[in-house]
């Protein structure tokens, strides 16, 4: 049975309710970075406390994705987002009529499933959109994460006209008027998947698990979209620590950082287009590592013993300086992310669900546990500045094994004889429609 046609119309209703979607529960999913703090105070939570509240959702909404794309892949999109939604509004508004400790992680752990809505859009998005038009679609879908924005710059004015316990009750509410709507207005794709037959079962839809290029992009995840994750739940805190910045300032801050970091998805998915993922990855990590080389210095004092005495002087990154820097560092994990979602399609043609479903996964626990290493880091050595350390890092290690398999595919199609290439798409155009992978692409 042939996917029945799909019109540009239904295209663009199933793309733009889907981003609405995922907008929202991207705001929703980063609630507690703003009203912890006055969780922290109201229950006097110690800051270990405080860490595992802040990564509870974080942990739930990446390691529920794979299980959620299956879901969706079997049962549709339709009903997975519009539950989905209404289990994590219900959560939100138990919130302010929890009384301990263990109930609230375990609250938290369900609002957490607001994360995986990601997954749930990608399965449910590439039933509308044939191979050639994936990626666009899903890196539109994916300026979604500008939802956290939304949060991180609202909510802090929010608190100071109203309690945090009526502001999760109000997005407990948005929540679940959106699910319903999801609900009633939403429609599956056509066909039942992509070859109009059931859905895979599961050892077949995690077949490609086995590949470690599968897990060489999932590394690379973890940190354009894992640190993206922690530095907007981090930043306001940092700012307010480091530069004595107001909450409300500070907020303002990390929502403009995760703007440029989700918006400018967008281009990055056209700049892989035009270029090459592979191209844009290695700039990201490179631009990456740069920015956080220079975000990991902390404030020294030097002492150079010159022939007419000591001179003396002071290195510190200033607030102009830092704002830059990160704004910068936003925009690399911007076109990362992009370039990340743009090969998946391309290596792994009717099973985004699934790769894409462990890539976002092994991000969304860089969200979770990189804000404990940075609590962490910053217990051991007592300096702020030691949390981009251990992102310049992880960037280190993603740029030089990413480097490595791109040479060591080199090799062996120098040694077969074969055209240097960029993705398999590109393969297949020089070589005339030629798909035969090779042994390289195997090990790239």
């Amino acid at each position: 049975m042939a996917p029945l046609p799909r019109t540009q119309t239904q295209q663009r209703w199933a793309l733009g309710l889907a981003t609405l979607t995922f907008t929202l529960c991207f705001a929703h999913w980063m609630l507690l970075a703003i009203i912890g703090v006055h969780l922290q105070q109201a229950w006097e939570l110690t800051y270990l406390q405080f860490s595992i509240l802040l990564a509870a959702p974080i942990l739930s909404g990446a390691l529920t994705r794979p299980l959620l794309g299956y879901w969706t892949e079997r049962y549709g999109g339709r009903r997975v987002f519009g539950l989905l939604m209404l289990i994590a509004a219900t959560a939100t508004g138990l919130l302010s009529l929890i009384s301990h400790y263990p109930t609230l992680i375990l609250v938290a752990l369900v609002m957490g499933l607001s994360g995986g809505s990601f997954n749930v859009g990608l399965t449910y998005l590439e039933g509308w959109y044939s191979h050639e038009q994936q990626v666009r679609a899903l890196n539109r879908f994916a300026a979604g994460n500008v939802g956290a924005a939304l949060t991180l710059a609202g909510v802090p004015f929010l608190l100071l006209a109203t309690s945090w316990q009526t502001v999760a009750q109000a997005y407990g509410a948005i929540l679940a008027l959106m699910g319903a709507l999801f609900l009633c207005l939403g429609r599956d794709a056509p066909a039942i998947n992509r070859q109009g037959q059931p859905a895979a079962a599961l050892a077949s839809y995690l077949a490609p698990l086995k590949a470690w290029r599968v897990w060489r992009f999932s590394f690379y995840y973890f940190f354009v979209f894992g640190a993206f994750v922690a530095l907007c739940l981090w930043l306001p805190f940092y700012l307010v620590e480091v530069y004595q910045l107001p909450l409300t300032v500070a907020g303002l801050i990390t929502a403009l950082y995760a703007t440029l970091a989700s918006v400018l998805r967008i281009p990055g998915g056209w700049l892989s287009d035009r270029f090459g993922a592979r191209t844009v990855m290695y700039s990201s990590l490179g631009v990456s590592l740069l920015a956080c080389l220079l975000l990991s210095y902390p404030p020294a004092d030097y002492v150079i013993h010159g022939l007419r005495g000591d001179i003396q002087f002071r290195m510190v990154i200033e607030l102009p300086l830092f704002l830059t820097t990160l704004s910068l560092l936003g925009i690399a994990m911007a076109i990362g992310k992009a370039a990340v979602f743009s090969h998946i399609p391309l290596f792994y043609p009717g099973r985004l669900g699934t790769v894409g479903g462990v890539v976002g996964m092994i991000g969304g626990l860089g969200g979770a546990m990189l804000p404990l290493g940075f609590g962490l880091l910053l217990a051991t050595t007592g300096v702020w500045q030691s949390a981009f350390m251990l992102l310049f890092v992880i960037a280190v290690v993603a740029l030089t094994w990413m480097h490595h398999a791109i040479r060591t595919a080199e090799r062996q199609e120098w040694r077969h004889q074969l055209h240097r290439r960029d993705l398999p798409e590109r393969y297949e155009q020089a070589c005339g429609g030629n798909t035969s992978p090779g042994p390289a692409l195997k090990k790239a």
